[in-house]
């Protein structure tokens, strides 16, 4: 960056690393570091992006990492409620402070801004974007060494502005076994790769349920194809998942960082830098 920098890339042909395909990077607030910043997308709702997220976020911290949650999912929030915060968050005309959870995780989402967190927020996709961009500018992180973005499911302006203006190194891509799931996982695929942003890897979630009295795998929504999937685009499975009552319970009861540590997948391919 030239030392009389102006932070207008409109007027600039300089190449510097505030910018990115002519498209200048969303700066954190002063102060702040990220280290690393991973999101977690899917390519349709209600395939538990958000839980995922949250194990994520909960072995990092376990591992003794600085870590925080970005909840991208502005008009389907679900990481506070999660992590048992039911506070809002303050700040001042210059800055937003972040809620920390009992484990000690920062966590911005628009929830914790609503007077009433059961409201719907009926916003056009550049208002939404824009909320997205200020939540990693304007609050308050300070030093993190690994940022989970929670991402809204598909393929529309929020994974683009998140994509575009937030440094992201890498994404997790969430599905289920169903193969309608399996499509809309190659559009998320696809734009990841169209963006350059590098893939970590696939979850699969709610692979199967385990009997209590035998043990065995009972595929509840029949044989995966996230193999296939994987193959085709040499992407590497990191996980399957069980359908596990008790951490439906966890979340719902705020308390995701009680769950198990055998509940977490492990990715240690997250943290091998």
């Amino acid at each position: 960056m030239s030392e009389e920098c102006t932070h207008d890339c409109s007027s600039c042909s300089a190449n510097c690393d505030s910018r990115e395909g002519g498209i200048e990077k969303a700066r954190l607030h002063v102060g702040c570091s990220v280290r690393k910043v991973i999101a977690v997308v899917s390519g349709k709702g209600g395939v538990g992006k958000s839980l995922v997220t949250s194990l994520m976020a909960v072995n990092a911290k376990r591992k003794g990492y600085k870590t925080a949650v970005l909840d991208a999912d502005i008009t389907g929030p679900s990481i506070p409620k999660a992590f048992g915060i039911n506070v809002k968050a303050a700040g001042t005309e210059e800055v937003i402070y972040p809620c920390i959870s009992e484990g000690g995780i920062p966590v911005m989402s628009i929830n914790l801004l609503m007077e009433d967190s059961s409201d719907p927020v009926i916003w056009r996709g550049p208002v939404i974007a824009g909320a997205v961009t200020q939540f990693w500018s304007d609050v308050l992180w300070g030093e993190v060494d690994y940022m989970f973005v929670d991402m809204p499911p598909g393929t529309g302006d929020v994974p683009l502005t998140v994509f575009q203006s937030l440094p992201v190194d890498g994404i997790i891509v969430v599905t289920s076994p169903q193969s309608l799931v399996s499509e809309v996982v190659t559009k998320a695929v696809k734009m990841a790769q169209l963006m350059n942003i590098p893939i970590y890897g696939i979850i699969e979630n709610m692979s199967y349920v385990e009997c209590p009295d035998c043990g065995k795998h009972i595929k509840i929504f029949g044989d995966s194809h996230v193999e296939e999937i994987a193959g085709e685009y040499g992407l590497e499975v990191l996980a399957h998942l069980p359908i596990m009552p008790e951490l439906a319970a966890l979340c719902d009861s705020g308390k995701i960082e009680e769950c198990p540590q055998e509940a977490i997948p492990s990715v240690d391919k997250l943290f091998a830098d």
